[in-house]
């Protein structure tokens, strides 16, 4: 099935079809900003945006990310990638290209709660959210006819503790090589480290709290009974530990001793939606770069 695309997503593919983005991490060293440049105005690019962040100018890491133009870029990449290897072998670079107007295919995970897959489809939708959804994937029937509804494939796999390797076998065998990235859209099963480590810094979960406080299961009510005066929701890229993977982006809002533990809920539910879309679209534009256990997010 074709997914749905508003005539504002065919006017981003349009504007960025010759729109490159180059994310690097390496050790800080002088001449690395002026190699860069050099290289892309030797290539006929224009660069359009250049964020940097060091963490430590003298032997810390530098991390850039530079958004270009450069005509005709889809028959260039491959040369493109070839010729920046000798720069980036020179610095030590860990480093990507991507061309914008490739739309990464994501799927999303959910459970029976919609808020945060509701979120995803409206900003899709609208053209806000630049990728293809290659697929639903859910442990329930709930929300089939809100995903076909948008032509979008919805795959029911449901999952017990008996059946928890099967289904994630079922899971890997329909994503194949359709899907970049995942999106755990309130998806209340824990994956197993098989699963996690096919798809590193690929799984982009959302947990409703403000982590570190009150990791894994009951959040709120743990957050009620605590008494606490701020609460949040986190969005972060799955590992191994529990709730403990890079953190993309979080939010919060104040409460006080009026609310009640279903206050807190209502209100978290907002906060976890608008957290998770932020995310994903960092996500999609590169604007994310993972180190060690923690990430530099250039918005």
């Amino acid at each position: 099935m074709k997914n749905f695309k508003s005539n504002k997503l065919d006017t981003f593919l349009e504007k960025n079809k010759n729109r490159g983005r180059l994310l690097i991490s390496c050790p800080d060293q002088p001449g690395i900003v002026a190699a860069v440049s050099n290289f892309l105005h030797l290539k006929g690019a224009n660069i359009v945006q250049s964020d940097q962040y060091t963490t430590d100018p003298e032997g810390g890491l530098f991390f850039m990310r530079v958004e270009f133009d450069l005509p005709d870029l889809s028959a260039q990449a491959t040369n493109l990638y070839e010729e920046f290897t000798r720069i980036a072998d020179r610095f030590d670079m860990r480093w990507r290209i991507s061309l914008a107007n490739r739309l990464k295919r994501m799927a999303i995970f959910v459970s029976q709660q919609e808020h945060c897959l509701l979120e995803l489809l409206w900003q899709w939708q609208a053209g806000d959210l630049p990728a293809e959804i290659a697929m639903v994937i859910s442990n329930h029937e709930d929300l089939r006819s809100t995903v076909e509804d948008l032509n979008i494939p919805y795959h029911y796999i449901p999952v017990t503790k008996d059946t928890k390797q099967e289904a994630e076998q079922e899971q890997h065998r329909l994503m194949s090589d359709q899907v970049d990235f995942i999106v755990l859209a309130r998806y209340m099963q824990i994956l197993s480290p098989s699963f996690v480590e096919h798809y590193p810094s690929r799984i982009i979960n959302i947990h409703h709290s403000f982590l570190p406080a009150f990791i894994g299961a009951r959040p709120y009510e743990r957050a009620y009974d605590r008494g606490v005066k701020l609460i949040g929701a986190t969005s972060h890229y799955v590992t191994n530990d529990l709730d403990e993977g890079p953190i993309i982006e979080q939010d919060i809002q104040r409460v006080n001793h009026q609310h009640d533990a279903n206050d807190l809920k209502r209100m978290g539910r907002y906060i976890e939606r608008v957290v998770l879309a932020r995310a994903v679209t960092w996500h999609l534009e590169d604007r994310v770069i993972v180190h060690d256990n923690k990430t530099v997010v250039f918005t």
